[in-house]
């Protein structure tokens, strides 16, 4: 029993030690309180501003569209970068990106092509 426990403290202590090195890992790829900060108030800007747009109505509908599309754009990326932690820099940062990036573009096809087939539908089914 003293040596089954023994050996059970030396793996945990080298477990601890691998949880360790996993944590510090773990830690990198979840950012830090700076990087979620920075994440928050530009997407607060970005949310206040086409707010403040459409709320004044002092530009035109297609510069207020516009410029709602640009923000979205933008936040989007926004929140790919400061809460999911997608980057180029590192081989797992790219292939995290890409695979979000083809997972995007499956989920756009599908909606899109579902709505196309939607909207052709109806429109023969109505002459």
């Amino acid at each position: 029993m003293t040596g089954h426990r023994s050996n059970k403290i030396t793996a945990n202590s080298s477990n601890g030690n691998a949880i360790t090195h996993a944590e510090c890992a773990h830690a990198q790829d979840h950012g830090n309180v700076k990087t979620y900060l920075i994440g928050f108030v530009l997407s607060v800007i970005l949310t206040v501003i086409p707010f403040w747009m459409v709320m004044e109505g002092d530009f035109s509908k297609v510069t207020t569209l516009w410029s709602i599309v640009v923000f979205a754009i933008v936040q989007i990326w926004v929140h790919l970068k400061y809460f999911l932690h997608l980057n180029f820099v590192t081989e797992d940062g790219r292939a995290s990106t890409i695979s979000f990036l083809f997972s995007a573009l499956i989920i756009f096809m599908v909606v899109g092509l579902s709505i196309w087939i939607i909207y052709e539908s109806n429109a023969m089914m109505m002459y």
